[in-house]
C-alpha cells in the first residue's frame, strides 16, 4: 500500500477526541487515533493535523449563551492547543516525531506558527500539528485547516468527521432517504449550503484548487484507506 499523496492535512474534531463521553479527552480515543496517523506516515506522506477545541468549549455556542464572541473564540484556541499538546504525546509515544505549531505565542509549549519553519518539518519527517486555529476571532478551526493546507501547498485536506460518513443531500438524521454523494463539486456544495465546511473555507478550498474528503474517523482504517487514495465518504472538488 502507497499513499496517493505527497502531503496531506486531517482536520480532526475536538469532539472526537473526546470519544463517546462527549466532553474531555479519551487517552484511549488518542491513541488509536494516533496509531493510525502513523501507518499513514509509514505510506510515505507528509502529514500536517489541525483539531479543534470543540470537546471542551465551541465559542459559538458560548457566545450564544452569553460570553463574549471574541473572548469565547480566543478560549477555544486555548482548547484547540490542549488537544494538540495531548496528541503530540501520543503520536511520539506511537513513534512519530512531531512539532506542535501554534497561532497564538505560548511558546513555553508549542513553536510560532511559522510557514517556513511548518514545511521544513514535513519535509523532515515529522508529523506537524498546527494549533489554536488561525489565531484569529470569527474563524473556524475549518478555515485553519483549508488556510494551513493552501499555505503548505498539501494536496487533499482529508474531513475526519465524529460519526458522519460522508455529505448528504439533506440531514440524514431527520431524513432517513437522504442520499450521501460520492463526489461533489465546490460550486454545488456552497449553493446549496451542504455541510461540508463553514462556507470561508469551502470557498477557499475552491480558490485553491484544493479537494476534501469527508469520512468518518470512528470506522478503524479509514484514514489509511483515504490516505492510499481508496473511495471512502465523499471527495469535494472541481466539476
Amino acid at each position: 500500500m502507497k499513499s496517493a499523496y505527497r502531503r496531506l492535512v486531517i482536520k480532526l474534531s475536538g469532539e472526537r477526541l473526546a470519544g463517546d463521553s462527549g466532553f474531555g479527552i479519551s487517552p484511549s480515543v488518542i491513541a488509536e487515533i494516533a496509531e493510525e496517523i502513523r501507518r499513514v506516515h509509514e505510506l510515505g506522506c507528509q502529514i500536517g493535523i489541525v483539531i479543534g477545541g470543540g470537546n471542551v468549549i465551541r465559542g459559538i455556542r458560548a457566545a450564544s449563551e452569553g460570553l463574549d464572541r471574541a473572548a469565547a473564540d480566543y478560549m477555544g484556541m486555548l482548547a484547540s492547543t490542549i488537544n494538540a499538546l495531548a496528541f503530540q504525546d501520543f503520536l511520539e509515544k506511537s513513534g512519530l516525531q512531531t512539532r506542535v505549531l501554534t497561532a497564538l505565542e505560548i511558546e513555553s509549549v508549542a513553536e510560532p506558527y511559522i510557514r517556513r519553519r511548518a514545511v521544513r518539518h514535513l519535509e523532515k519527517g515529522r508529523v506537524v500539528v498546527f494549533a489554536a486555529g488561525t489565531g484569529n476571532p470569527y474563524f473556524s478551526t475549518d478555515t485553519a485547516a483549508a488556510l494551513r493546507a493552501a499555505e503548505i501547498d498539501a494536496e487533499v485536506i482529508l474531513m475526519a468527521k465524529h460519526g458522519v460518513d460522508g455529505v448528504y443531500d439533506a440531514d440524514p438524521k431527520l431524513e432517513p432517504q437522504a442520499v450521501r454523494y460520492e463526489t461533489l463539486s465546490f460550486d454545488e456544495a456552497i449553493r446549496k449550503n451542504l455541510r461540508v465546511m463553514d462556507q470561508t473555507a469551502l470557498a477557499l478550498c475552491r480558490e485553491n484548487d484544493l479537494p476534501i474528503i469527508v469520512f468518518d474517523t470512528g470506522v478503524p482504517g479509514n484514514i489509511l484507506r483515504v490516505a492510499a487514495g481508496e473511495q471512502v465518504g465523499t471527495r469535494v472538488g472541481k466539476e
